[in-house]
């Protein structure tokens, strides 16, 4: 009986529930969790929205004002959480840098 996983009807143990080419898998919490910030920031500016339209009386405008900016600022932090900024690259070697002590 071949155990290695290779063989026919065995099961490839290194590579399951992995996307082909490689990759690595995706985090499925961090997913989620995106998932539950968009909806949370939205509700959160809609009702922002609609307690400032009751002080101010310009109802629904502040609401669906509220909803948009919500919606925009979900849609940037999920861009910067899964495009993340590079770090600044070093112009040429600095002051003291490269000097033996």
């Amino acid at each position: 009986m071949d155990r290695s996983g290779t063989g026919a009807g065995g099961s490839d143990h290194g590579q399951k529930g992995r996307p082909p080419g490689g990759a690595p898998e995706p985090n499925l919490s961090g997913l989620a969790g995106m998932g539950v910030q968009f909806v949370a920031a939205i509700l959160v500016f809609l009702f922002v929205g609609k307690w400032l339209d009751s002080k101010l009386g310009t109802s629904p405008l502040l609401l669906i004002l509220g909803v948009f900016l919500g919606a925009a600022a979900s849609m940037y932090a999920m861009y910067r959480r899964v495009f993340p900024p590079e770090p600044p690259k070093s112009q040429g070697k600095e002051k003291g840098e490269g000097k033996a002590p």
